[in-house]
């Protein structure tokens, strides 16, 4: 083998390398049921990106209503299902999650959890307030502690017992009971 085809040899394997590395970030970055709620967004798809970049964060494209407002909601156009993301301002401020018991938070907490598990899971960070529609219901609000992330909050909604629905995300929004309503 001479020098040029070493070259040429050596040239394809690197490529193959980055384009096998370049396929594997993007499939990892891809929204999925298994993706984890956080304080300030989900998997990729952070608090604060417009739409645009959530959908290239998400790997999936993000569909709704057009904005007609202020206060839109999108979704992803396939998985996962019974996610959505609240846009203010053009920018994501929150995410719902309904009926999905795979997607949990970063401590494993999920729909259909006990408000027990749930205030287990966060030891002294759980404010419980009355559901404004559910009789027995509640707001289990997560408050952080760092003061980086003062202004987001998780809150959890309860049937009395279970977990029935999340959202996570900014101050205000994430904790308007009524979405954009």
């Amino acid at each position: 083998m001479n020098s040029k085809t070493k070259l040429l040899t050596f040239i394809t394997v690197i490529l193959a390398v980055s384009s096998l590395t370049v396929s594997t970030v993007v499939a990892k970055a891809k929204l999925t049921n298994q993706s984890k709620l956080f304080i300030n967004g989900i998997g990729t798809v952070k608090v604060g990106m417009t739409v645009t970049q959530a959908a290239k964060a998400a790997g999936t494209k993000l569909v709704g209503d057009p904005p007609n407002n202020n206060c839109y909601y999108v979704k992803p156009q396939n998985e996962p299902k019974n996610l959505s993301f609240m846009v203010t301002q053009g920018r994501i401020s929150r995410v719902d999650i309904r009926q999905n018991t795979q997607i949990t938070t970063l401590k494993g907490a999920k729909i259909g959890d006990t408000e027990a598990q749930i205030k287990s899971l966060y030891p002294g960070q759980i404010e419980v307030t009355p559901h404004k529609y559910v009789q027995e219901g509640h707001y289990l609000t997560f408050i952080p502690k760092d003061r980086t992330d003062r202004n987001y909050r998780v809150v959890f909604e309860t049937d009395g017992k279970l977990v029935t629905q999340l959202r996570a995300g900014k101050l205000p929004e994430v904790e308007y009971v009524e979405g954009c309503s």
